[in-house]
Parts: structure tokens; sequence; C-alpha cells
């Protein structure tokens, strides 16, 4: 029987999670993921993701691909059904498309975007909140925040912004989009940021130096140096994990077999 390849969009709340990827020890999306393609499919499946998200960050757009019988692109409703119906509460497929052959989750993405919410209000310590956002508890100065942010447009290094990475030949990375708005709620502020590929914590470290920029703490200037650095020594601490969310990975249009 032959087979092609699947995409599935994918929420899940990383709080109990260990990150996406499969590791020896500990709860991983991309393990559950893969048991329930097992126990569906009756044979192991890799699962392969966009975005390896680390522990305790969300997904509100998770494209995760595999390889499954021909048979499901005519019934792809049925095929999210019975993945949803076998899937932990913490984790739910939005969508699934069928795909042409080459499709990969990782190498054919033309861009992924990323959220970052922080809460400024007093609630944001509620236990309800607090998963989900960065609970800063203070006020922040948005014009300073889109300020900061107006310099991250374009190509740059961001060797002096992510984790060092001993093997990693190639720190550039060319963003399309990155900007500050007020919550809906009133409750913060979020930042959305896109870009053909992220480093590691890369937009972590970049949260922790803009907010630091905008309590005062940095120079505005400090953005312009840290992309110019060689290193992270000077970077200011990663921005806490639960505010973090992978919201969407771009495709090119013929990779989708309906389009």
């Amino acid at each position: 029987m032959t087979s092609r390849p699947f995409l599935a969009v994918v929420h899940y709340d990383g709080a109990q999670f260990v990150g996406w990827q499969r590791q020896a020890k500990g709860r991983t999306v991309q393990g559950e993921f893969e048991e329930v393609l097992a126990r569906l499919l009756g044979h192991r499946t890799t699962a392969t993701g966009a975005g390896r998200t680390d522990t305790g960050v969300h997904a509100l757009g998770q494209a995760v691909g595999f390889a499954t019988e021909d048979r499901w692109a005519g019934d792809v409703s049925g095929l999210k059904r019975a993945l949803n119906a076998l899937l932990p509460r913490d984790v739910w497929v939005e969508r699934v498309h069928a795909m042409r052959p080459g499709f990969h989750a990782r190498t054919s993405a033309t861009a992924r975007r990323y959220r970052y919410v922080i809460g400024t209000d007093e609630a944001c310590r509620s236990p309800f909140r607090r998963p989900y956002e960065w609970a800063l508890g203070r006020p922040l100065d948005l014009d300073g925040l889109t300020r900061a942010a107006a310099g991250l447009a374009g190509e740059h290094s961001f060797r002096g912004l992510a984790m060092a990475g001993a093997s990693r030949p190639d720190y550039r990375c060319r963003v399309a989009l990155a900007q500050w708005a007020p919550r809906a709620d009133g409750a913060g502020v979020t930042f959305e940021i896109e870009a053909d590929r992220f480093l590691h914590r890369m937009v972590r470290f970049l949260v922790g130096l803009m907010v630091d920029i905008a309590l005062g703490r940095r120079p505005p200037s400090d953005l312009s140096t840290l992309l110019a650095a060689a290193d992270n020594q000077a970077a200011s601490p990663p921005a806490p994990p639960q505010g973090l969310y992978l919201a969407a990975v771009r495709y090119p249009p013929d990779l989708y077999a309906e389009a």
C-alpha cells in the first residue's frame, strides 16, 4: 500500500511536557503523538515537528509531519477525529492536510511565527494565568518595547541572543515581523515575531533583553550591540518559557495536495 506525507496543525499545553522532542526521560509531545500514531496505524511512525519547543513552552500551531497510507488522503477529517480521540487532553489537532511528495515538516518550512505573552497587572499571578504567561506584575513602556523591536527587521546574526551551539555553522536569521501590542484584555503586552528560522531560546533572549530596556535596566543601544556580538555573555537572562507559544508555521502552497 502506498503512503503519502500528512501535516497536522497541533496545539498543546507545554506545562506538563519536557518539550516537543522525544527524550530518554520525561513526557514529550513527540512521544505522545508517535504513541497515538502507532495505535492508530498499527506500526511505529515518526512524527516530525517544525520546531523543537523547550520544557514549558506551548504551541498554537505546531506543524507535525508524518507518513501513512494514501487512503487517508480522501478522509483527512476522519484522520483528524481519530487522532484527537486518542491524544491526551493537553494536545489537540486543529487541522490535517494531505501533502505532496517531498514535504518535510521542518526543512520545507519557509517561516515560523512565535508569540510571547506578558502579564503586567496584579492578577497575572493567578494560578490560572501564571502557567501561560510571564507574570511580570509591573507596567512596561510599550513605546520603549516598540522602539527596541524596530531594530530586529531584516537579516542579522543572533549569536549574541541565543544559546551557544558547538557545531552550529550559521547564526543568521531573516526577521520579517517583530512587533509588540497591548493585550486585548488590557492585562499586559504580547510580542509577535516571524522569521525564516529561529535559534535555541532566541525569542526568550530577545524578550528578556527588550523588557530590560523598557524597564530602564539597559540602554536601547544594547540591542544593536548584541546583534554584533560574538557570544551571548552580555545578554539579559532569557524570559521564562511559559510565556512562549509557537503560533504558526508557513509552507509553500504547492506542497498542499488540495492546492
